[in-house]
């Protein structure tokens, strides 16, 4: 009993075996949910470019930027989950675990930050880029949006330059401009939610303990 007892006084505390399922668990965490926020955004922005450009082929390239913001929140947690990665260390030549709890709770949270970051930031890019390039679209072709509305209320009542257009301040190129940089400058923000959390995860992966080799 004695002998058991002394054993169990020698274990690790901070370095326990399971130690390392919690590091790799947050490296997952990190690639896993940047990527699906990153799929989610360019399936939502993605569909709507397609749609949109039927009727309006012209805006497709100016379009894209929702599916290209949406492909860096992959490359985020691509970035943390190798950096997680390649700090986790192997056991020794004894066996023995070097990597600790602490540290591996800290790559956890790294991991997380990264991913669930990404994940909302990835759904708000799909959503606001849905929207906004069908918008975009409807505004370039000139559809009404309000079919049981008269002409004079409707989009389609404003041309699309300024030829014909009896000396109206704005026109409808001028219109579609500004509904492009509002989606834009959203998008921006919703991008800027990801690397926020990219900040944090990187300076949380920095806090480790290392157990005497």
């Amino acid at each position: 009993m004695e002998r058991f007892l002394e054993d169990q006084a020698e274990l690790p505390v901070q370095c326990p075996s399971w130690a390392v399922s919690i590091g790799y668990l947050g490296v997952a965490s990190a690639a896993v949910l940047s990527n699906f926020g990153s799929a989610w955004g360019t399936w939502k922005a993605g569909v709507s470019l397609v749609h949109t450009g039927i009727r309006h082929p012209g805006s497709v390239m100016k379009n894209v930027i929702p599916i290209v913001m949406a492909g860096v929140i992959g490359i985020y947690g691509l970035i943390v989950a190798v950096i997680l990665a390649e700090s986790i260390p192997k056991p020794n030549l004894k066996r023995e675990n070097l990597y600790s709890v602490y540290t591996a709770m800290a790559h956890l949270s790294a991991g997380l930050c990264t991913g669930i970051s990404g994940l909302v930031a990835g759904g708000c890019i799909g959503i606001v880029g849905d929207y906004g390039v069908r918008a975009v679209g409807y505004r370039a072709s000139n559809i009404t949006l309000f079919p049981g509305s008269s002409e004079k209320a409707g989009y389609s009542s404003i041309p699309d330059s300024d030829e014909g257009g009896g000396g109206q301040e704005v026109s409808g190129t001028e219109d579609q401009n500004k509904l492009f940089v509002g989606m834009l400058i959203m998008l921006i923000f919703s991008e800027a939610l990801a690397l926020y959390g990219l900040i944090v995860a990187l300076i949380v992966s920095q806090h480790t303990y290392t157990c005497a080799e």
